[in-house]
């Protein structure tokens, strides 16, 4: 039978082929993994709460699936690949949820990981003694129950706001739960007060959560610091019944001294003290009583108590029982020589003593009689009683006068025979008599019956002075005396007796004398002031014998003196000191000839040129009292010899002055300019300043600030200011003078900016800086044929918008004043790569060749010719400037050259700065 057709054979071979393809794609998808998913697989929640967990699977027709756990489910939502079921109230610290689907006869399972969190709601820190001791160590405790995990807490324990421990627990189980840190802390006297408190940080932020934190409830930590000494006891070893007492009880080294507690007691009796603190010291006082019930030995307490602890002082203390004794006398007032009797008693174990005598045995009392007389009238007795108590002897008094009665008696003492009182002021006038009663004195004049007001504040006058007659009375008698009252008063001096102005006239015979009034008769004696010896008996009268003389009156009852001026007059004379014989006046001070001279009364005085310029003329003279009477001297004064001449009533002198002129020093525009020009370079000299003057001035100048220092030449540094001082005997005269140093023009700096390529149409600007004094002017020179030039105002700056191949080549800016000229040159390289633009196949190629041939033309035909131009020309024309005559070919530009011309010379040699400008063609 025929075989199979070719085409035949093809399509079973790609039917094969298909199949096998088939095959293939089912094997690969029988051989596929299936898995079962848990989201979230990690969780984290807060103890009690609830989570939604996701299981998934990629099985096609899962038969069965599930989630196995131990916590409470909520709700449940299922798929056909998938099953979503929530969990509520988690509580366990960690737990493993599994995820499985059965697929394909195998198992697929996913475990996840479910953790609790607990936050640090409850943070308890452990009480703190009622007190601590300070030096003392105790014990911080901070629990926080269920919070956890404990590897993300950390707990810290403060003072106040200060951290003292803070520990984290991490690295530890992730199941477990709550904390506990304890602390040893040394108490302080500082920490008195202060709070502690435990402060609790659960961070979950590295799981996405939050910083949960909490604090506990702040305790207050009191400390005291006692010392050891017990307090210091202060009161007395006996105490008086009804008598009051201080005692005080002070205890130092006592923190806080405010919180101590003070028991003070004496006996069973409970004392109330006050309270005062000094620093860690502590005082309190009281008032200690004792009553008859507690006659005997009692103790004194003093218990001073802080925080749990005590000091404790005791003190012995004896109360006694101690009346004063009893003096008594049988008559306290009784008459002269009648016996009186005087009784002194005390207690019970008092021994009594009376006046000195003591009694018998203690308990009995001592007596003493008298019998009485003038001299025991005041007489005081004194009883004394003493009384001995623990060791201790303990005395009272008292005392009691007897009055005796008697006749007045009138003694020189209280009553003198002479009485001397000073006339003037009030004096109370006394004639006292003695007796008992007191008797009434009465004084009486017997001439003219006139009574003194004994007793009584009164003037004295002289009208009393006389003799009186004093009588003196009471009930047991009286007594008579004569009394003379003299009154006595200052001595006096009066114009009549004692002139107080004497005028003497030199050469004559004086006596100085003064009458003074006075009782009793004043001695009168003049002194000259400034000196001791007394003036006696005639004088011949010199001028020294002018002054004051004080006179002074004299007697018991004081001095009076009165100064006598006296005034000796002479006639004039001229003293070389006062009015000198040669005068040099100087010009423009004002000041006026002094011509003092001697004279009593005071001469007149007139200077009148005798010869020369000076003859008839007035010399203006200065007034001895200083004030200005008299004009200023004018400007111009005549020199020359004049004659001066003194006159008063008692003759006259002459005198030749000869008077010359001299002036102070001066300066003005005229001699010493105050702007003044140098030049740089030039030999160093002085600034011209001159001083008009007599005597001739000396000008010195110093610059302000830094010195000048010293050079041949001048330099730009010599420039500033300087002060001229011109001084002659008369005086100086300042002036400020300013120098200006000028100096030749440089071009310092030429510069181009950009300083990278430019492209065609774009822009270039040359700055050019000169350094000049005066200021130089700017001039430039541009290539010939450059267009579009712009300058600035000053034209430093020369500027090109819109370049073009013409703006190439060299550019000398150069720089004019008075003192000459600078120039530099810059050179600018016009130059740039041709872009080539390529274009695919034949006719790009062509049109490139078209391209270049063309710009070569054009660069051939814009060629020209080196020149120098005017700028401002080459703006004007419309002819084409080329700055670099070499022409450019189509490789580029040619190299730049660059220098300086200095004044005088046509061109500098070449090497100075080259600057490149790139064209490129678009």
């Amino acid at each position: 039978m025929p075989g199979p057709s070719p085409g035949l054979y093809r399509a079973l071979l790609g039917l094969w082929a298909v199949l096998g393809l088939g095959l293939f794609g089912l094997s690969a998808v029988a051989q596929e993994p299936f898995w079962a998913d848990l989201q979230p697989r990690v969780a984290l929640v807060e103890r009690g709460g609830s989570l939604w967990l996701n299981c998934s699977t990629n099985c096609p027709r899962p038969e069965r699936g599930g989630l196995e756990t131990s916590l409470r489910r909520n709700g449940t939502q299922r798929g056909l690949r998938w099953l979503a079921r929530q969990l509520v109230d988690i509580r366990e610290p960690e737990t493993q949820p599994v995820c499985f689907f059965r697929c394909a006869r195998r198992t697929l399972q996913a475990r996840g990981l479910i953790r609790t969190f607990q936050r640090p709601d409850r943070v308890e820190l452990v009480p703190l003694p009622a007190w601590q001791p300070v030096g003392e160590n105790f014990t911080l405790s901070c629990r926080v129950p269920g919070a956890g995990p404990r590897g993300s807490l950390t707990l810290t324990l403060l003072r106040g706001a200060q951290e003292l421990i803070r520990r984290s627990f991490s690295g530890e189980p992730p199941r477990a739960r709550g904390a506990v840190l304890t602390a040893t802390v040394l108490a302080r006297r500082e920490d008195h007060g202060a709070n502690f408190s435990c402060r609790a940080e659960l961070d979950l932020r590295p799981h996405g959560l939050g910083l949960f934190s909490n604090s506990s409830a702040p305790r207050e930590l009191r400390t005291f610091a006692l010392s050891p000494d017990p307090p210091r006891l202060a009161a007395p070893r006996l105490l008086e019944v009804g008598s009051e007492r201080p005692v005080s009880c002070t205890l130092d080294e006592l923190f806080p001294a405010s919180e101590a507690g003070v028991y003070l007691a004496l006996g069973d009796h409970m004392l109330s003290p006050d309270i005062t603190l000094e620093g860690d010291a502590l005082v309190a006082t009281a008032t200690a009583t004792a009553n008859a019930e507690q006659e005997g030995a009692r103790q004194l307490v003093c218990n001073v108590t802080l925080g749990s602890e005590s000091r404790e002082t005791r003190e012995n203390v004896t109360v006694y029982s101690f009346p004063a004794p009893l003096l008594t006398l049988n008559e306290p007032s009784t008459p002269e020589g009648k016996v009186v009797t005087v009784t002194c008693a005390a207690g019970a174990g008092a021994l009594v003593t009376l006046d000195g005598i003591p009694a018998v045995v203690p308990g009995q009392p001592a007596q003493l009689q008298l019998n009485a007389t003038e001299d025991d009238d005041k007489r005081s007795f004194f009883c004394d009683a003493i009384l001995e108590v623990d060791g201790e002897t303990l005395s009272k008094n008292k005392s009691a006068e007897l009055r005796v009665l008697y006749a007045p008696r009138l003694d020189d003492s209280e009553c003198p025979r002479s009485w001397t009182w000073p006339e003037g002021p009030e004096q109370t006038l006394r004639c006292e008599a003695r007796g008992n009663p007191a008797p009434s004195v009465h004084c009486e004049r017997p001439d003219s019956g006139a009574v003194l007001a004994l007793g009584l504040l009164g003037p004295v006058t002289r009208a009393l002075a006389g003799t009186y007659r004093c009588t003196a009375v009471n009930v047991q008698g009286e007594a008579v005396k004569e009394v003379t009252l003299t009154v006595e008063y200052a001595p006096s001096l009066d114009s009549m007796g004692c002139p107080e102005h004497i005028t003497w006239l030199e050469g004559t015979e004086v006596l100085l004398s003064c009458v003074a009034h006075g009782v009793p008769p004043p001695s009168v004696s003049c002194v000259r002031s400034g000196e001791a010896e007394v003036v006696e008996g005639l004088l011949h009268v010199v001028r020294e014998h002018a002054g004051t003389y004080r006179c002074e009156a004299t007697n018991a009852r004081g001095s009076v003196a009165k100064n006598v001026a006296v005034t000796v007059e002479y006639g004039p004379s001229f003293e070389e000191l006062s009015c000198p014989s040669n005068w040099t006046w100087v010009e423009g001070s004002g000041q006026l000839f002094s011509c003092e001279v001697d004279g009593k009364p005071e001469p007149s005085v007139e200077c009148i040129g005798s010869e020369g310029t000076s003859e008839g003329m007035l010399l203006p003279l200065a007034s001895p009292d200083s004030s200005p009477r008299v004009p200023s001297i004018a400007s111009e004064l005549a020199p020359g010899i004049y004659i001066c001449n003194a006159t008063n009533r008692h003759g006259s002198m002459v005198k030749t002055v000869a008077v010359s002129m001299e002036s102070p020093p001066q300066m003005d525009e005229s001699t010493c300019p105050s702007h003044q020009t140098w030049l740089e370079g030039a030999e160093a000299a002085g600034l011209a300043c001159a001083a008009r003057g007599r005597p001739a001035p000396q000008v010195r100048c110093s610059r302000e600030g830094v010195p000048r220092p010293q050079r041949p030449r001048v330099s730009r540094e010599d420039a500033g200011t300087y002060r001229c001082l011109a001084t002659n005997m008369h005086g100086t005269d300042a002036r400020t003078v300013t120098v200006g140093v000028e100096y030749r023009p440089v071009v310092a700096e030429l510069a181009a900016s950009p300083p990278g390529g430019v492209r065609p149409g774009g822009n270039f600007t040359l700055t050019c800086r000169a350094e000049a004094w005066p200021p130089a002017q700017i001039s430039w020179r541009a290539p010939p044929g450059a267009l579009n030039i712009g300058l600035s105002s000053n034209n430093s700056t020369l500027s090109v918008a819109g370049a073009m191949g013409s703006h190439g080549g060299e550019y000398e800016c150069s720089a004019t004043n008075a003192h000459g000229r600078h120039a530099r040159r810059i050179t600018v390289r016009v130059a740039g790569p041709w872009l080539w633009v390529a274009v695919g196949g034949a006719a790009g190629g062509a049109a490139l060749l078209a391209a270049g041939a063309g710009l070569a033309f054009y660069v051939q035909s814009t060629a020209c010719k080196k020149g120098e131009y005017n700028v401002q020309e080459a703006e004007s024309s419309g002819e084409a400037v080329c700055l670099n005559g070499a022409g450019g070919g189509t490789g580029g530009g040619t190299g730049a050259e660059g220098g300086t011309e200095a004044a005088g010379t046509a061109e500098a040699q070449a090497g100075g700065e080259v600057f490149a400008i790139q064209l490129t063609s678009a």
